[in-house]
């Protein structure tokens, strides 16, 4: 497992969901999902996207917390564990869209490594629901 102070992110880090920041850079960690996370009550995503964006972020610094504080109540598992030495390589959001008003899809490709190394990727059409002000995943079909 990571050690924790690997998994804190630093002021200028790059915010590993892949943002484009300035030109011809990615957006800093606590300009872009960071401010979502950090402290995940204080400011919500503004959109399923966002949301999308810092639940990744969330799964690649370890914070079950944030993705379970995220996760819409009628299909919110109980607890959460990550699978250990899982190395997240990149994301590729393809598809937002609203889909009502409190209702949207995104659609991304999320590359990883499992704890053998074995390359992987998780191609997704996710669901989410907006409820007081706030976005929530609700869940997603697993595409080819």
């Amino acid at each position: 497992m990571t050690p924790l102070a690997a998994r804190t992110p630093g002021p200028a880090m790059a915010c590993p969901c892949g943002r484009a920041g300035k030109p011809g850079g990615v957006a800093a960690y606590l300009q872009c999902c960071g401010r979502h996370i950090e402290p995940f009550n204080d400011q919500p995503a503004p959109d399923a996207e966002s949301l999308m964006r810092s639940r990744y972020t969330a799964f690649v610094l370890e914070r079950p917390q944030y993705l379970l504080a995220t996760w819409h109540s009628g299909t919110r598992p109980p607890d959460l564990q990550l699978e250990p030495g899982v190395k997240w390589l990149g994301l590729e959001v393809r598809l937002h869209r609203q889909t009502g008003p409190a209702h949207a899809e995104v659609e991304f490709v999320a590359r990883h490594r499992d704890g053998t190394g074995r390359a992987a990727r998780l191609h997704e059409l996710s669901r989410f629901a907006r409820e007081d002000g706030r976005w929530y995943y609700v869940d997603g079909d697993a595409l080819p």
